[in-house]
């Protein structure tokens, strides 16, 4: 972030003269787990809402309530009490509870852009079922700093202003303009020494626990907190805002506002509306706001605690690093599966219904983004909540995709005979896969097998088959044998089928966003077919090589790896540094007295898992001899060591441009935290680049010259939503990463990336300490080295990222499956290969779903510059409409011909688009 700092322009005498209108706004702010788990705090929200809506009864609560910005508390209350459904309704209509405009208020850096558009949008439609127009504030007050591209997403919903604190250091004004990524400003309201909490506290006392103040004490401290306001605020009108950390209205505290608002302080007039109407106010004055910053907003707190406490709470991103991986792949399994499939088997078959399953998986899913959820940094019994919602999205997203690769595959034209099988291989990326792909196949016990090397081991005998025809040559990999499948047909009990599991590589061509069709034949038992496996790629018992790259297992399981295009080598990668970590979910903590050690100079075992022409395999087995456990009481590492097993599988395909390592940790040590570390040689650099939500950042390498000056230290590490990327005219080295959100690049001459793997915390939030911060037990990392070039690429990260994430999905339908999953199918009549949508160029694809009789896509530029993009779709596809978040027009229609369109997106641009046939 940038920031411009000029000191607000000092009041007129016409303005000093005037009154000045205060908007008083009651609020609260409600982690819906944090402390506590969910149900103990609902408990708490029931009552709060209670006493509102009694409040309102009787005639003592004034004006409206803003539900936070968020509409979750709502369902969560009426849950409980369903009876005052139509209760709330009228005081939604009546404008008496402002909703909105978030379902829930997340935090940015730990989830998708994606995750926060269906987030805001779900938010306001809710508000709109209660009967009312959904909140346009842009509320953010806790959140642990803001994405750049923020004031895009909330502009896109019609929201035309926001309240900041966290991430800012603007202490010496209440406003300032933000300018996203792209250009968008949004004016804001920056709160002041306590951020949202500064009206409780500084006014009603809330701060003091047992503190009961007279009315003319809540006078005086009124005119004072105004005074302050008016000092600070370059726009006429002021906010008072009532709502802290769970806190019910104060109705003693409310009764005496009153009084005021009929006999108004001098100089002062005090409205009760809502954050929407000082928005309003703040907009028609924002020409008089001066201060503006820029891009993503990550300021550690500087002042003293008297003049500002915002925190910016930088360790979440590695905290109980299992809710990242498992958010992650929900993410990926709904945006990139689930509402793909659905709406390729819509276009294929004409299938309808996933709709409502979507809906309710997205809303499973989003209940675990609150920003101390995903954090991390709540106590155990919340996250051990956070597993079941997790696993409820994951059981739907599975399904729904599940079933439409069944549908597909068995719709496909052409018999299935009984020695057949045929298997369907989806590809849910935005480009057409062309290579080599691994995947299962499963074939009848039945069949026949054959024997080689004397018999050793049988082998089920197969064929393979393209859609042509032809036979596919494959390289056998590894297969499983008599493994037990479930059947299940809508009118029988469920059956068995025991199958044979073969593991195959193989060179396909399947369609983006689409699938192809393999054939698998019967073989004979003394016949088969052998195809040539070598040379393999494996060149040593410890190095493998393909067209682009080479690599080598040195001592210590560290990796030298080559980049062939540019003759650049990279030496230690995959070193893993342990230090102490004595923080919680909220920092990683880093104690004065501690030693860091690093696995270079250690044992390592290396073993050839699999080497064949297309795919190659080693397996690096570290072994670290670290402290047991952290002394707190004598501030130091134990003595005591135990052995941290580090299982580390480096992949390589024959035509990839970068390592794929999937790394297991057997987690028996406690109070630590693991990275692995990547040195770019990249001396000269002094910037790199990360995603985040629909963009590009690039971030300093040093930290800031007067970081010693700041309350709250800047630390190296900061987050990524999937790759890091450090070059400089030669080249450079990127991390892409599954789920693993915490990077540093090291202000040391090799400039490594640091990827965090894992924090091993005790600390918990009002807690002695729990035991599931620790990450105790196996865990299991995946990530990606990819050399770089000496200009980055950024969409070709883009592309590792999501087939890391996405992989490939296979079915597979036999002669007798057939009848069942074509049950009120359409006759079978579906092409062998087909596809959804395809992207060329370098924009990113973040959504494609079905919305009613339209397919909605969403893009974003991640470059500096305007960017050409053609979309390639079935050409029953005739018009699309440039739409804004919740589908209104917002520019005039691209023309499709023969199923293309061809958009230019202006720099950082996020297109969502809605096509018609």
């Amino acid at each position: 972030m940038s920031t411009t700092q000029t000191p607000p322009s000092e009041m007129t005498k016409t303005q000093t003269a005037a009154t000045r209108q205060a908007h008083y706004v009651l609020s609260t702010h409600w982690d819906r787990e944090w402390y506590q788990p969910f149900q103990l705090y609902r408990y708490r929200l029931v009552q709060l809402l209670d006493r509102i809506l009694d409040g309102f009864a009787n005639g003592t609560l004034r004006g409206p309530f803003q539900t936070d910005g968020q509409a979750i508390i709502l369902d969560d209350y009426l849950e409980i009490r369903p009876e005052r459904r139509n209760e709330i309704q009228t005081l939604a209509r009546e404008g008496k509870l402002v909703i909105g405009p978030w379902y829930v208020l997340p935090d940015e850096f730990l989830v998708s852009g994606e995750s926060m558009i269906r987030n805001i949008a779900l938010g306001r439609q809710i508000a709109r079922d209660y009967g009312t127009t959904p909140s346009a504030a842009g509320f953010v007050c806790d959140l642990f700093g803001h994405v750049s591209q923020l004031p895009q997403m909330l502009a896109g919903f019609g929201v035309k202003g926001g309240y900041v604190w966290r991430g800012t250091n603007n202490t010496d004004t209440r406003h300032l303009i933000w300018e996203g990524a792209d250009g968008t400003e949004l004016p804001c309201y920056r709160f002041g020494q306590r951020g949202y909490c500064s009206y409780a506290s500084a006014v009603r006392g809330a701060s003091d626990f047992d503190e009961c103040a007279t009315p003319e004490q809540l006078d005086q401290r009124l005119k004072d907190f105004l005074d302050d306001e008016a000092a600070k605020s370059p726009v006429d009108a002021l906010l008072l805002f009532d709502g802290g950390d769970h806190m019910e209205w104060d109705r003693a505290a409310y009764a005496a506002l009153t009084k005021r608002m009929d006999q108004p302080i001098e100089g002062y007039e005090i409205l009760h509306t809502s954050l929407d109407a000082y928005i309003q106010a703040m907009a028609e004055q924002a020409d008089r706001i001066t201060q503006r910053v820029h891009g993503e907003l990550r300021e550690p707190g500087k002042e003293p605690m008297a003049t500002c406490e915002q925190w910016v709470i930088p360790g979440v991103a590695s905290s109980r690093v299992w809710i990242k991986l498992a958010n992650a792949h929900c993410q990926t399994l709904l945006t990139r599966w689930a509402e793909p499939l659905s709406a390729l088997s819509t276009q294929l078959l004409g299938t309808t219904g996933d709709k409502g399953f979507l809906d309710v998986a997205w809303k499973w899913l989003l209940k675990n983004h609150p920003h101390d959820s995903i954090g991390g940094c709540s106590v155990d019994r919340v996250h051990e909540d956070m597993k079941f919602r997790f696993s409820q999205c994951e059981q739907i997203g599975n399904e729904l995709t599940s079933r439409a690769i069944q549908r597909i595959t068995a719709s496909v034209e052409g018999d299935i005979a009984e020695d057949q099988v045929r298997i369907g291989i989806f590809n849910p990326t935005s480009r057409p896969l062309n290579g080599p792909v691994k995947f299962d196949i499963e074939v009848p016990v039945a069949w026949p097998r054959f024997n080689e090397w004397f018999f050793f081991e049988q082998k089920p005998a197969m064929r393979l088959y393209d859609p042509n025809g032809n036979e596919v040559a494959y390289e056998r990999l590894a297969q499983d044998m008599d493994r037990r499948r479930t059947r299940l047909t809508p009118t029988s009990f469920p059956a068995e089928r025991q199958v044979n599991v073969i593991t195959v590589v193989a060179d396909l061509d399947i369609p983006a966003s689409g699938y192809t069709t393999l054939t698998a034949k019967r073989g004979e038992e003394h016949r088969h077919t052998r195809f040539p496996m070598v040379p393999g790629l494996v060149t040593s018992d410890r190095s493998m090589e393909n067209q682009h790259l080479a690599v080598t297992v040195e001592t210590g399981g560290l990796l030298t790896l080559t980049d062939k295009r540019t003759g650049r080598t990279y030496e230690q990668l995959l070193a893993f540094e342990d230090a102490a970590d004595i923080g919680d979910g909220w920092y990683h903590g880093q104690p004065l007295s501690d030693q860091t050690y690093s696995s270079a100079a250690g044992a390592a075992d290396v073993a050839v898992v699999a080497s064949s022409p297309s795919y190659a395999a080693l397996r690096v087995r570290t072994s670290m001899r670290l402290p047991a456990e952290f002394d707190f009481k004598r501030m130091r590492r134990v003595e005591q060591f135990e052995t941290l097993e580090i299982d580390s599988l480096v992949v390589m395909f024959k035509d990839s441009d970068h390592l794929k390592i999937t790394t297991t940790v057997n987690n028996t040590v406690k109070d630590h935290r693991l990275r692995v570390l990547l040195p770019t040689g990249c001396t000269s650099a002094t910037t790199y680049l990360a995603d985040t939500a629909f963009d590009v950042v690039e971030r300093d390498i040093a930290l800031r010259e007067d970081n010693h000056l700041y309350r709250e230290l800047e630390i190296e590490t900061r987050p990524q939503q999937s790759w890091t990327a450090v070059n400089d005219a030669r080249g450079g080295l990127a991390v892409v990463t599954v789920g693993l959100l915490e990077t540093a690049v090291r202000d040391v001459p090799e400039r490594p990336i640091a990827l965090t793997l894992l924090r091993s915390t005790r600390r918990t939030v009002l807690t002695d300490g729990e035991p599931e911060g620790q990450i105790p037990g196996p865990v299991t990392l995946t990530y990606a080295i990819a050399p770089l070039p000496a200009t980055v690429n950024r969409k070709r990260l883009f592309d590792i990222a999501e087939d890391l994430n996405t992989g490939q999905r296979v079915c597979t339908v036999m002669h007798d499956d057939r009848p069942h999953l074509l049950d009120g199918m359409p006759e079978p009549k579906l092409p062998a290969t087909s596809g959804l949508v395809q992207i060329d160029g370098p924009a990113v694809l973040t959504a494609a779903r079905r919305l009613d009789d339209k397919l909605e896509l969403r893009l974003f530029n991640p470059e500096e510059t305007p960017v050409d993009t053609t979309i390639k779709l079935d050409p029953a596809w005739k018009q699309a409409t440039p739409v804004d978040f919740e589908g209104n027009p917002a520019d005039k229609p691209v023309s499709l011909a023969d199923g293309q369109a061809r958009v230019t997106l202006e720099r950082k641009k996020i297109l969502t688009l809605h096509l018609e046939g």
